[in-house]
């Protein structure tokens, strides 16, 4: 494997030295910016499509099967058919992905406007950054203002005047700021006026209307705020419920017949049924909290039910709606999905697709129609509920963290939030009748993860479940449990608990030994036996400070679930160099090192940041002992900079690599680093809002966004010269072979023309999907990628050498013009798949990519767009490929390898293949050109026919027929197929599989050869 040196990487700078686009963060509509100089490096999004969190959605009336959903790290979705196809309309346009609010103008719902920042505010909530406006149902949008307001909890529209809205603005999860409260806009968003403002500890988390008088409205105020220990909702003063008579200017606050002490979340519903009428769901101390009536217009509440799934977990719940056409029919969205037909004063439970349940839209013109959204996504009812969309084609699932194995292709584990965690391919192992959704695979643990699979034995799977250690066997399915200290943590204080774990308490495999795990508390365990016994092997590595240690959720409502665990262990890394050189990163700040596995440790925590950031990944350089990277997230304490150090001693000192002015924004919270372990020096890190990439050892940062969407990367793999991401919203991504990116010097001899040298590639056979699918498979294919300075004056051409020294491909721009060549149809007569076009060959100033098929060039065809296609599978051995540019000429030389998985089948047998299939492929071709020979002749006749009425002419057209229709199958259904489509069928039995040819294939060839010469024979005789 080639290895390039740090100081040979410097040099990419002054050889492509595109400009780039501005890497600051913007709030207008401009689309996100890239950089062609890493322009062919695409991402591809393997799903799962199993969705993840949705916070809000919205319905149009209007528009009959025109629904939107926003979720937590996924942006703006819309279907325009009931749910059967969801497509993102916010990439591109907005700078978060997450999704507070959605409001279409009823009178004109072309215009929507959107509100980020989820209000159900999680630890791994994505910060708001204003709201964003489109005018033409969502094909483009604008920012409208309020960036600094934080998560956005409703966004509500005057009933009769559509540039007139009003936003509640629940805050900045983190930290208090003065722009919370209600706002409104007179004039569409071109400017706001703050018209409610309670503390910058209070926002508003709630608006409505009254029905039928948009004078009076309603918000609820609510003391709300995160810290990484605990969860603060509520409070004494100031919150509650607001109403407003004179169209929002003026507001007084509401407590007649509402609780009188501590008060929490508010949400509203009304109902055009009995406009009076205000039902509030009220997070209270035990035997004041539940749902609340007013019947005169908001001026006085009384109490109707104190059920306990109304107020479940409110500051991640707490929602509920009232049917518009039947005032006494409620919804209540929370832990549980629940159903009131008496106004509240009963309720039964009702069943969507997934738990945990958000927002809920109801038609007023068909109540029967209605989305629901929830953790897993959102979900489409035309009957009230009792059947549902599929939740299964949204690829929105939020990933922890992403580890890969070692199968080929291989497979890619996490853990997804709300759901379980999950396995799935990087390229499809086998033909799935089920599709995508047929490949994934639970791995054990649970929603939290990680899920580890274990170096050389992919079917065991390390797992955890909030703590909770477990190894899971794919071939029985079952998980066998090993938990460290073998207690329920859950519902403790943490200074009580023996072992303190996280909900996403890590687990590393040595990279030195698969048989040794580790896995962290606040100390950190071994394991050399899967899990039945487990040596701690440090002290307390955390900061644990005791004001931190507390019970969760206050002042009102208790939450403790581990995520609020403060002091614990978060990332461990062994050195791939040097065993037992062990990087261990707490949740609370203390970086430590062993150098002797364990036996001692220090505390090398930089000392130029303040404390208690999360240390959220710790990378050992695989390239040299003592030098490390961290990330360190320290969003949750209000810090929204960047923190990337390096050592290169061990830690006994440290260099931040993220000033803010280098590249990398000065509001992108950094959550993973890692060293490309080819190339030294090559960084990737994984932002709050995107990927980055240094070429030179973090002194500067470029981006390394190309396709992919904003949103939170939360863990980076490279493996096999793959890049891999999870993500926090969209699943995850891979940019296929970075090894070009690994060549990218300047020459020595200084040519401004590179050809790369392409990556020895596996021929798998499957195939794969168009560009745009997820998940997004790319057909098999070599990856050719070259540079050039300039486009070139005559001619760009590309041939592909075989190991005899033939040229057995040739692409040039003279049939560049064609299209993809991943358009491909089954041919129902015979089950086959054809390829109906060709590749592509570009010759933009810059880098450019071509993907040969692994495929000879194809039969020839008397139509110059099916020449050539679609010919038969080149054997594994060595290549070399050359680009022609202009008079000049580079080469490289690659290899292409069998499928890993094969067994009982050679080299030797691949080559008889390959050798009989370009037998067959050289038959079709004579035979084509044969009956073209034909058909100029017969044309040839007709003229002469129709001049001279010779019936000696009629009599060969007549035989030339006969010939004809034995070479071409005859139009009409199910015709009996004749020479060239026999010999077609002969060549694709022999190209479906890696596979030494049967007796019978060399028979037909021969019967095939016969009857072409036979009719050959008859045309000659018919000629003379």
């Amino acid at each position: 494997m080639m290895q390039f040196k740090f100081s040979q990487l410097l040099v990419l700078i002054g050889f492509i030295c595109f400009s780039l686009q501005g890497q600051s963060q913007s709030t207008g509509s401009e689309t996100r910016e890239t950089s062609d100089e890493f322009s062919i490096f695409k991402y591809r999004n393997i799903g799962p499509t199993r969705g993840g969190r949705v916070t809000t959605v919205e319905g149009v009336e209007l528009q009959p099967g025109t629904f939107y959903m926003g979720s937590s790290g996924g942006g703006v979705w819309k279907t325009v058919d009931y749910g059967i196809n969801w497509n993102n309309v916010s990439d591109r346009f907005f700078i978060t992905p997450s999704i507070g609010a959605i409001r279409a103008v009823e009178s004109n719902p072309d215009i929507i406007y959107v509100g980020t920042g989820s209000d159900g505010i999680r630890s791994n909530v994505i910060t708001g950054k204003g709201v964003y406006k489109s005018n033409n149902g969502g094909k483009t949008w604008k920012h409208a203002g309020l960036t600094n307001v934080g998560q956005i909890g409703a966004v509500e529209i005057h009933p009769n005047d559509p540039e007139t809205i009003f936003v509640a603005a629940i805050g900045q999860a983190f930290q208090p700021n003065k722009e919370r409260g209600v706002y409104r806009t007179l004039n569409g968003g071109e400017t706001w006026e703050q018209v409610l403002y309670v503390a910058d500890t209070i926002g508003a988390a709630d608006l409505e209307f009254a029905p039928g008088n948009p004078e009076i409205l309603y918000a609820t105020m609510w003391r709300a705020e995160r810290k990484p220990w605990t969860i603060i909702s509520g409070g004494f003063q100031a919150g509650g419920i607001y109403k407003s008579v004179d169209g929002g200017t003026k507001w007084k606050k509401v407590t007649k017949g509402l609780p009188e002490g501590l008060i929490g979340k508010i949400d509203l519903a009304v109902s055009a049924d009995d406009p009076k009428r205000v039902y509030a769901v009220v997070e209270a101390p035990s035997g004041e909290g539940g749902l609340y009536r007013s019947d005169d217009w908001g001026e006085s509440f009384y109490l109707v039910s104190t059920h306990n799934g109304l107020i479940n977990r409110p500051f991640y719940y707490c929602n509920i709606e009232a049917n518009p056409l039947n005032a006494n029919s409620l919804y209540s969205m929370a832990g549980g999905y629940y159903h009131s037909t008496d106004g509240g004063k009963s309720w039964r439970g009702i069943r969507a697709p997934h738990g945990d349940h958000h927002d809920l839209w109801i038609n007023r013109e068909d109540t029967l129609n209605l989305i629901q959204s929830n953790d897993g996504g959102a979900n489409i009812s035309m009957d009230g509920g009792k059947t549902w969309s599929t939740q299964q084609n949204q690829p929105t699932a939020e990933l922890y963290q992403v580890e890969v194995d070692d199968q080929y292709p291989y497979w890619l584990y996490a853990g997804q939030q709300d759901n379980s965690t999950i396995a799935v391919p990087s390229l499809p192992p086998y033909s799935s009748p089920g599709g995508s959704s047929g490949y994934w695979l639970s791995v054990g643990g649970c929603e939290t993860g990680p899920a580890v699979p274990k170096p050389g034995n992919h079917n065991i799977v390390y797992s955890n479940c909030k703590g909770r250690f477990g190894v899971y066997d794919k071939r029985t399915g079952q998980e066998r449990q090993y938990y460290v200290g073998a207690t329920n943590i859950y519902s403790h204080n943490p200074k009580d608990l023996e072992y303190r774990f996280q909900r996403v308490a890590p687990i590393h495999v040595s990279p030195h030994n698969p048989d040794v795990v580790y896995h962290g508390s606040q100390f950190l365990h071994k394991t050399t036996n899967d899990g039945i016994t487990w040596e701690t092997i440090s002290s307390d590595l955390t900061a644990f400070e005791p004001d931190k240690q507390v019970i969760s959720g206050s002042p009102i409502t208790r939450d403790i679930t581990g995520e609020e665990y403060y002091s614990t262990i978060y990332a461990i890394r062994e050195s791939s160099i040097r065993e037992g050189l062990i990087w261990v990163g707490s949740n609370d700040g203390p970086i430590h090192v062993t150098r002797d596995g364990g036996e001692t440790w220090k505390n090398v925590t930089p000392k130029d940041i303040a404390p208690g950031g999360r240390v959220d990944c710790v990378e050992p350089s695989p390239h040299q002992e003592g030098k490390a990277y961290v990330a360190i997230l320290r969003y949750q304490l209000g810090d929204w900079h960047p923190y990337i150090f390096k050592t290169n001693d061990y830690g006994n000192s440290w260099k931040l690599l993220t000033t803010g002015k280098n590249g990398l924004p000065d509001d992108f919270p950094t959550r993973v680093v890692r060293e490309d372990p080819d190339v030294e020096g090559l960084l990737y890190a994984g932002t709050e809002f995107g990927l980055f990439v240094s070429l030179n050892d973090g002194q500067t940062w470029k981006k390394f966004q190309q396709n992919l969407p904003v949103t939170p990367v939360t863990d980076i793999k490279v493996f096999r010269q793959d890049l891999q991401l999870s993500t926090m919203g969209r699943s995850f991504w891979i940019v296929d072979n970075l090894f070009s990116l690994h060549q990218m010097v300047r020459p020595e001899n200084d040519k401004k023309t590179i050809l790369f040298q392409p990556k020895d590639t596996y021929r798998y056979r499957y195939r794969g999907t168009s560009e745009t699918a997820v998940p997004g498979y790319p057909s098999p294919a070599v990856i050719i990628d070259y540079f050039i300075d300039k486009k070139p004056e005559t001619k760009l051409t590309l041939e592909i050498i075989n190991y005899n020294n033939e040229v057995i491909r040739e692409i040039s721009l003279d049939i560049s013009s064609q299209t993809s060549e991943r358009n491909q149809e089954p041919d129902m007569a015979f089950g086959f798949f054809r390829q109906r076009s060709a590749p592509k060959l570009s010759a933009d100033k810059g880098i450019n990519r071509f993907q040969w098929d692994m495929k000879h060039t194809g039969a020839w065809d008397p139509s110059p767009r099916r020449s050539f296609l679609g010919g038969p599978t080149v054997s594994p051995g060595k290549y070399r490929v050359r680009l022609t540019l202009d008079n000049q000429s580079y080469t490289q030389n690659f290899s292409i390898l069998p499928d890993p998985k094969l067994d009982g089948v050679g080299i030797e047998d691949m080559k008889k293949q390959e050798e009989l299939s370009l037998k067959v492929r050289d038959l079709l071709s004579d035979t084509k050109q044969f009956a073209d020979q034909i058909s100029k002749r017969r044309k040839n006749l007709a003229l002469l026919i129709k001049e001279e009425k010779d019936k000696k002419l009629v009599k060969e057209d007549e035989e030339l027929v006969l010939l004809e229709s034995q070479l071409i199958t005859a139009s009409g259904p199910y015709m009996t197929p004749m020479l060239t489509d026999q010999i077609n069928y002969l060549g694709s039995m022999l190209d479906r599989a890696d596979q030494m040819p049967g007796r019978d294939a060399y028979i037909r060839y021969e019967e095939l050869k016969k009857w072409l010469n036979k009719l050959q024979s008859s045309f000659k005789e018919i000629s003379d």
